[in-house]
């Protein structure tokens, strides 16, 4: 079906499975596969009536189910393996062009996005207000006869429900209703909900009493130690610690975890270390100077190599470095690929002489394992700075790396130069096969002429594979012996 009505519009999702692909054919169809590795499209369910592609849709993957939605008209379909629901119906309502006027203790939040455009893209997700959190579904369905489009969806409030309002003429987006509560993590509800009698909430009461040097401190131990629940308890105290954005309530847990663990025999301290590694590491890039708000089930799932290239394209070069070192990240993999994004990026900077760039590139980078200086070159010749990528290929150990780079800039000769100092014949004979091609007879055999190392490979490679130039190579050379020479061999064979 796929290659008879063609692709309209496809959408990569992620999976348990791998990366997914669901696809909205030209007989408005949907199909998917929930892992491209292994491709195995399934159609999902025909949406009835649909005679012209949705406004938007989204791909929904949980638990190993994955569904689409999507917004037709004014209404939202969910599709799944076996059927097609209506899950919401969008409503019209009078309402003033702004919802300024509406009472404001009724208002949680206002946005304006100064765009006159409908939405076209299906929002599915969480909107966090401090501890509490509003669902919300936003779909470009908006009816004609009004600006202004009430999306409602089932949630525990005084009004019986969530409300989103979307005004597609004035781009504003009003949402009204009562927040349910956010989903925490286990952990941190067991420590934290009222009245927890959970081994990581009497660990935690019990380092606090500890701190005050109360005797309820020992109490509260013996009734964890009682039920053999401390391990589970001090296990508690450290994932829930991920959990949490303040560093004091973090520091506060993993008190609480350490001081659990001077009671226990042979706990393994890797949990332990590598949460404080985690979370120095997650509050580092939290900071409002850097801007990135992962939560820790994010940061795990984006791996540190994902991290640490976020970092580099935002230019936060040191901050990156010091998480390598701190983490003790070997060098390839953590501050040689960073430097040498630093020093490509270095050589885009216009306002330094070639000179001053070349000589702080190689005071940063210097001989660090892993630091190539023909890609940095590469890319300063790239950028049209030629001559500081002949500067850079001076730092450059292997000659087989700066000879390519030197032919590709035209300096066949500077080229000749380091193949003959490096020794390697097959680097000569390449360089000189090249300036073969590229220069005239006479200029190629002059080159040849100031290179006595070079011109004897040559001899060698014509005496067995072009004699007739090497009679060129003695003409040119005056060399008479050798040309009679030629001519008695050239006579007998």
């Amino acid at each position: 079906e796929v290659l008879q009505n063609h692709v309209l519009e496809a959408k990569v999702f992620h999976t348990e499975y791998g990366t997914g692909v669901a696809i909205l054919t030209g007989a408005h169809r949907f199909s998917l596969a929930t892992n491209i590795d292994d491709l195995k499209l399934r159609r999902m369910p025909e949406v009835p009536g649909l005679q012209k592609p949705p406004s938007c849709w989204a791909v929904l993957s949980q638990d190993r189910v994955t569904i689409v939605l999507l917004a037709v008209g004014q209404d939202l379909y969910l599709l799944d393996n076996t059927s097609c629901s209506v899950v919401l119906l969008l409503h019209t309502m009078p309402l003033p062009p702004s919802p300024s006027s509406l009472p404001p203790q009724e208002k949680l939040c206002e946005f304006n996005s100064s765009s006159r455009a409908p939405p076209k893209q299906m929002v599915c997700g969480i909107m966090r207000v401090g501890r509490t959190s509003l669902g919300c579904t936003l779909a470009a369905a908006l009816p004609s006869s009004s600006p202004w489009a009430l999306l409602q969806s089932p949630a525990v409030g005084r009004n019986g429900g969530e409300q989103v309002l979307v005004n597609a003429h004035l781009g504003q987006l009003f949402i009204s209703g009562v927040c349910f509560p956010l989903h925490l993590a286990e952990a941190s509800q067991e420590i934290f909900k009222i009245a927890s009698m959970a081994p990581g909430a009497l660990l935690l009461e019990a380092q606090k009493e500890y701190e005050k040097e109360s005797q309820k401190a020992d109490e509260y131990l013996r009734e964890i130690k009682d039920q053999n629940l401390l391990p589970k308890a001090v296990s508690q105290c450290i994932e829930a610690a991920g959990y949490e954005h303040e560093p004091d309530t973090q520091k506060s847990l993993l008190r609480a975890a350490s001081f659990g663990k001077c009671f226990i025999d042979k706990f393994p301290p890797e949990s332990f270390v590598r949460m404080c590694q985690d979370l120095r590491v997650l509050n580092a890039i939290r900071d409002y100077q850097i801007g990135i708000p992962l939560t820790f089930t994010q940061y795990k799932r984006l791996t540190i190599e994902v991290l640490l290239d976020r970092l580099v394209l935002r230019r936060l070069y040191p901050l990156a470095i010091r998480i390598c070192e701190y983490l003790r990240l070997s060098e390839i993999q953590g501050v040689s690929r960073i430097l040498a994004h630093w020093a490509c990026y270095k050589v885009q900077q216009k306002d330094k002489s070639d000179e001053e760039v070349a000589h702080a590139i190689n005071q940063k980078l210097g001989d660090t394992p892993g630091i190539s200086y023909s890609e940095i070159a590469a890319r300063a010749y790239d950028c049209g700075r030629t001559e500081l990528a002949i500067k850079l290929l001076e730092y450059e150990p292997r000659s087989g790396e700066q000879v390519p780079l030197l032919l590709k800039m035209k300096r066949s000769k500077l080229a000749l130069s380091k193949a003959i100092e490096s020794g390697d014949t097959d680097l000569v004979y390449t360089v000189v096969l090249h300036l073969k091609n590229e220069l005239n007879r006479g200029t190629f055999f002059m080159t040849l002429q100031n290179q006595p190392v070079a011109l004897s490979l040559y001899r060698q490679f014509c005496k067995h594979q072009e004699r007739e130039t090497l009679k060129d190579l003695y003409n040119q050379d005056d060399s008479h012996q050798e040309l009679g020479n030629f001519h008695v061999h050239s006579s007998y064979s």
